[in-house]
């Protein structure tokens, strides 16, 4: 699966930078292995680096991850990291209560 489509991309790069906005936008959703998901909210093209929340089973933070990190992740049978095509425009506040 593609992680970043060109729409994505113009998305990212249309919202910039939402630093001190105390409830940004969600960008994109990538999910695996079961409980994990992170909720990228900005995107660096040149550093190829998102910033965004991860939620999970024991995690609740937020953080940097990188492009090459997130396609080289395998969990059982061969799965990666996928991203949700079917999540629609939320914000941070939206998922609190959303896995």
């Amino acid at each position: 699966m593609k992680l970043l489509t060109k729409e994505i991309l113009k998305d990212f790069a249309k919202t910039g930078s939402q630093e001190g906005i105390e409830n940004p936008r969600i960008i994109v959703k990538f999910f695996g292995g079961g409980s994990y998901s992170f909720f990228a909210t900005e995107y660096n093209p040149e550093t190829k680096t998102f910033f965004g929340f991860t939620k999970g089973l024991d995690e609740q933070e937020w953080g940097y991850t990188s492009l090459a990190e997130l396609e080289s992740v395998k969990f059982a049978f061969g799965m990666g990291i996928e991203r949700d095509m079917y999540f629609e425009n939320k914000y941070i506040n939206d998922i609190k209560s959303y896995a």
